[in-house]
This record gives C-alpha cells, structure tokens and sequence, in this order.
C-alpha cells in the first residue's frame, strides 16, 4: 500500500518541445522542463509512434521456440532473436502480433496473450514493446517488407541456458521474452 512517502511526485510542466532532427527513423526531441521544486531543465529524448512494438514468442509445439536471424544494423551484424515490429496505426498488439508473425515466420496463432509491456533506456526513449506468447501455431504467410528472406530457427525450450549463452542472442527484449514465457509455461503446468 502506498503511503505519503512512497507515492509518485507529480510529473514536471513542460513549457516547450521542440524537433532537434526527424530521420524518417529517429524524431529527436528537446523539453524544457519545471519541476515541482521549481527547477528547470532541458531534456532530449527519442519519441516513439504513440502504438508502441510488439515482439513474439511464439511456439511451435509445448516445447520448442521459433526464433529469428536477421541482420541488426545497430550492432552490424546477424542476431537471433524473437520476431517483432511496430504495431501500425489502428492496430492492438494482438492484431500486430499477428501480423508479423506472418510476415517473419510464416506462421499464426489461435491463442495469443499479452504477456508484459516493457520500456527500454525510458530516460532516453520513449517507446513501448508489447510482449506476446503465441500457442497453437498454423502456417500462415504475409508478404513482409525485410530485404532478405529471414531464418526461422526452432530452439527447444529446455535448451534454455544453451540459448541464453548464444553470442548472437543478445536483445534484452529477447532475453526477458525468454524468461516472461518461461515462467509462464511453468505455472501453467505446474
């Protein structure tokens, strides 16, 4: 329960915003800021579309993982992880989810649950990736928009530790994808 002490502080006022840089990937942008305390700061920020990312763990069987390879220009090389992308506009994550499947495994999904909404660097970037498990696959394929054909690679669940270990597998989006579904498998058959 919270009491006085632990309760948030009110947000700062934001008196100004304004574009530092719009790269058709990145918008950059500067906040002039009033605390509570009446301090005041200026902030940058990378803004995010408003509908967030989705990323899936999808499941072939009770036990093995799809996984993905796929060139990451950020760290300029293959990395294996989850399928993902951005939830276009007019899109839940669920029907997002669905869609990329489509479109990165060639698959869907009769069952898909939101497992955590999670935030990376939120100091720095404001962006949601929405977290899904996908059972109950069946193949099903949408044309995508990657510049090559992308690997799907099955992983089998108890081969846990072995995927964590992966020098390609390195996404923390991933890696706590790995762990939300894990634990969420386990209390359903525990």
């Amino acid at each position: 329960m919270a009491t006085e002490e632990t309760r948030m502080p009110k947000p700062p006022h934001i008196h100004a915003r304004r574009t530092l840089n719009e790269t058709g990937v990145f918008h950059i942008e500067e906040i002039d800021l009033e605390f509570s305390n009446g301090q005041q700061r200026t902030y940058q920020r990378v803004v995010g579309s408003e509908e967030g990312a989705v990323l899936i763990v999808p499941l072939l069987d009770d036990d093995t993982l799809l996984l993905i390879r796929e060139y990451a220009a950020g760290v300029n090389r293959y990395e294996l992880a989850f399928p993902k992308g951005h939830i276009e506009p007019g899109e839940d994550a669920i029907t997002a989810a669905k869609r990329e499947m489509q479109e990165e495994i060639g698959y869907s999904a009769h069952h898909l649950e939101l497992l955590s909404s999670v935030s990376v660097a939120p100091g720095y970037i404001y962006h949601t990736t929405h977290i899904v498990l996908a059972k109950a696959l069946y193949p099903q394929r949408l044309e995508g928009d990657e510049p090559e054909p992308i690997e799907v690679i099955p992983w089998k669940l108890d081969q846990f530790d072995q995927l964590l270990a992966q020098d390609d597998f390195t996404e923390a989006r991933s890696q706590l994808a790995l762990f939300l579904a894990r634990e969420k498998l386990h209390r359903e058959t525990g």
